[in-house]
């Protein structure tokens, strides 16, 4: 698959800046030295971490090239490095491991929670933030026009990349067994958007890149006005002209046990 492309995905930052600030507001972490960002793209999320901790040294960490260019020229006091969230290893325990809109594009959660929970320092903090839409209209009608196009069989193993997330309760279980304290909750934002096209837009950052990879430029083209037609009608315009692009987000703020 191509690399991410941060331009893109900024179009819409303070949208996808807002739940990380949320996020952000609940950690009451007091003394906080060493924070690391995972999955920090352009840094967006963390700037947020450098305006709360201006003392702390924060690591960001990406697996795309062009992300971490980006937050390099945005924040050239903190250090970025690219590397794999289910392999890192934190040279120094961390105060708050912070993981926005990121988690989501790995598996193995059983497993890979408390692997993030060991890198924290006792009384620590791991913030996880995850989309939690695959049900909703804007990726179910993604999924359906995969399957009914001539491109069917290019998507199909590309669009399983990103799995459901487990249950609200799984998780839990999950970091109150690797001995955290657990603060979980759900919001649904809902978007002002536009038109349909903008929900396109908003999209091919994230969500789309699976579909869209395996197809060539002109199978793209087709895609995305199949799926333009689909989206229209899933989110008819509101009193103003605008639609309603519901959102739902998994919030968990996970604190190491002394």
């Amino acid at each position: 698959m191509q690399d991410w492309d941060p331009t893109l995905y900024r179009k819409f930052e303070a949208e996808r800046t807002r739940p990380a600030q949320e996020l952000l507001s609940r950690i009451r972490v007091e003394d906080v030295r060493f924070v690391t960002d995972l999955g920090c793209g352009p840094g967006n999320s963390t700037e947020l971490l450098v305006d709360a901790w201006p003392q702390a040294q924060i690591t960001g960490l990406d697996s795309s090239a062009a992300m971490l260019e980006q937050a390099r020229e945005r924040l050239p006091q903190c250090a970025f490095i690219q590397a794999d969230i289910a392999t890192w290893q934190a040279a120094i325990p961390q105060q708050v491991i912070y993981a926005n809109a990121s988690l989501q594009w790995l598996g193995g959660h059983s497993s890979l929670l408390p692997h993030l929970v060991n890198q924290l320092a006792p009384g620590g903090t791991l913030a996880v933030q995850m989309p939690d839409n695959l049900d909703e209209p804007s990726h179910q009608l993604m999924r359906d026009v995969a399957t009914s196009g001539p491109w069917r069989d290019k998507i199909s193993a590309q669009a399983a990349e990103r799995k459901r997330i487990p249950s609200t309760e799984h998780y839990y279980d999950v970091l109150t067994t690797a001995g955290c304290a657990v603060d979980i909750w759900r919001t649904t934002y809902y978007h002002v958007m536009d038109n349909a096209q903008a929900i396109i837009h908003w999209l091919k950052a994230t969500g789309l890149r699976p579909f869209l990879a395996p197809l060539s430029v002109s199978e793209q083209e087709q895609f995305l006005a199949a799926y333009h037609q689909c989206l229209m009608t899933a989110y008819p315009a509101r009193q103003d002209g605008k639609v309603l692009l519901a959102f739902p987000r998994l919030f968990m703020v996970a604190t190491r046990n002394r």
